[in-house]
């Protein structure tokens, strides 16, 4: 499938649940937010349908997402359902890495191919600071976990922030050197209550290459510009929602956990797909691709969703 701007849509961002066990300044409120009765949020097999309605209309990878997906009732089966697709040709997850200890070998088992683990500080009481309840030694214990369960090419989100994370940006990097990961240096964006944080905490992620000089570019990945420092077993992707506008590249639309599908982040469109099955639901999807925008408006005015991040999934 192509949308309008003729952009191949091949990613379907699925997210299984809104809520979470950490409250990350930059995403939830702090006291969390309202907790939906069951019967509002996708089922199992509902995400499985959508899952293999978005494979048939073309998508070729799915990631789950949350809030924290982990903390979802079920996670394992809507795994199992959604790899056994004919056509789904990658089944990744984002996590907050807290849960992995006890979940990185099950979720492996049941299909999934490849893990993004967030971590916005090596520093124990910044980290609890920037969550407000998540200790640095649960991610980094989950780390280990899905490197002993057999994950590769894992990748670590760290959203920057400028006066808060920044000044850890070498140590970041400098992780790279000996481990095969991919550090993910994310632009902070004007979403929920870090709308209306200070301007000094929206740093370009250029700022990544202004502090470890030696980094060099590689071959991009999707909406990512990637480098690494040569020799090193790591990379370093950049992504820039902000400086770098990547719209153009976006191949991807997103599912909420209650159901409705997003062409855009920070667009308020919503297309409802509960209750649609077989074909109406394939052309639900088609016409959800068909309204995504050509780029948002993210310096002009910031996001017109009326969403928290953890409530679309990333």
């Amino acid at each position: 499938m192509t949308d309008g701007c003729g952009r191949t849509i091949r990613y379907l961002r699925l997210s299984v649940t809104d809520l979470c066990n950490y409250r990350c300044r930059y995403c939830m409120p702090e006291a969390g937010v309202y907790k939906r009765p069951h019967r509002e949020i996708l089922s199992v097999e509902e995400c499985v349908e959508i899952g293999q309605a978005a494979v048939n209309c073309g998508v070729k990878k799915i990631r789950l997402t949350g809030g924290e997906p982990l903390v979802r009732g079920g996670i394992l089966e809507i795994c199992r359902g959604l790899s056994s697709i004919e056509g789904l040709e990658e089944l990744c997850l984002t996590t907050n890495g807290s849960l992995l200890p006890e979940l990185a070998a099950p979720l492996r088992d049941a299909g999934v191919d490849r893990l993004n683990v967030s971590v916005d500080s090596l520093r124990p009481e910044r980290f609890s600071h920037i969550t407000r309840r998540g200790r640095l030694d649960d991610a980094l214990a989950g780390i280990a976990a899905a490197e002993r369960a057999g994950f590769t090419k894992l990748k670590c989100n760290v959203v920057l922030m400028g006066g808060i994370n920044d000044d850890e940006i070498v140590d970041f990097v400098s992780l790279t050197e000996h481990k095969p990961w991919e550090i993910r240096f994310i632009e902070l964006m004007p979403m929920g209550e870090c709308a209306q944080w200070e301007k000094s905490r929206f740093i370009p992620a250029e700022t990544v290459l202004e502090k470890v000089p030696a980094l060099r570019p590689l071959k991009s990945s999707g909406t990512a510009a990637r480098y690494g420092v040569p020799g090193w077993a790591g990379t370093v992707g950049l992504i820039r929602p902000m400086s770098h506008r990547f719209c153009g590249l976006c191949d991807r639309i997103r599912v909420t956990a209650d159901g409705k599908l997003k062409p855009c982040l920070h667009s308020d469109a919503e297309l409802p797909l509960r209750g649609l099955h077989g074909p109406e639901l394939e052309e639900a999807i088609r016409r959800g691709i068909a309204q995504k925008p050509e780029r948002h408006h993210l310096t002009e005015g910031g996001s017109d969703t009326l969403r928290n991040m953890n409530e679309i999934g990333g």
